[in-house]
């Protein structure tokens, strides 16, 4: 079993930054499909940001040239780097990994509040 543990959100004006972090319980960071997603009330969850084991990524449009995805191996972590923060950012923003093709371990969700 693999335990995913957020942190890292508040609330930040509009143009700020931000960098959440997601813990994992076990070393599945190098080896796992890691990513971040996002969700506000009434909508569906937003895939926001992918790291490939080989280190690939890929971000949604809206986010691009202003979020990056990263891990640290030795400290078994994800971070997601936040910048240039707009009101629409604001979400509960999950981590996840993928171990089979599936995003079957989620963390707890930490919330991002942008002000205008």
């Amino acid at each position: 079993q693999v335990q995913l543990v957020e942190s890292g959100g508040g609330v930040v004006q509009a143009g700020g930054s931000l960098r959440l972090s997601c813990a994992a319980s076990r070393s599945i960071v190098s080896i796992y499909t890691m990513a971040w997603f996002r969700q506000t009330p009434g909508k569906q969850r937003e895939l926001v940001a992918t790291l490939f084991t080989g280190g690939n990524t890929n971000y949604a449009d809206s986010v691009k040239g202003r979020f990056t995805i990263s891990r640290d191996n030795a400290k078994n972590t994800l971070f997601l780097q936040m910048n240039s923060l707009k009101p629409e950012d604001t979400a509960v923003y999950y981590c996840a990994a993928a171990s089979s093709g599936r995003y079957n371990y989620w963390g707890q969700g930490t919330q991002v509040t942008v002000s205008s």
